[in-house]
């Protein structure tokens, strides 16, 4: 988990439309740094299935989020 710290961020998802069943709208998801999938238009979220998985980046906000409510999204991922 020390890894996934200091790679996250948090994104929340503005839409899921072709991936309902990966993606929850409105919910906090950790967006991993991924310099590529940048480049082409992604981030890398962890979904509902615990997955890295790749995903259009306009269907997140990446948002900055107080110490003790990283720890617990991050304890939840």
């Amino acid at each position: 988990m020390n890894n996934l710290k200091a790679e996250a961020q948090f994104a929340v998802c503005i839409n899921n439309k072709d991936y309902p069943a990966s993606l929850e709208l409105h919910k906090i998801y950790v967006a991993l740094t991924d310099e590529e999938a940048i480049k082409d238009g992604d981030l890398r979220i962890v979904d509902e299935s615990g997955e890295y998985d790749l995903y259009p980046a306009d269907y997140f906000v990446i948002i900055e989020l107080p110490k003790v409510v990283q720890d617990s999204v991050l304890a939840m991922a």
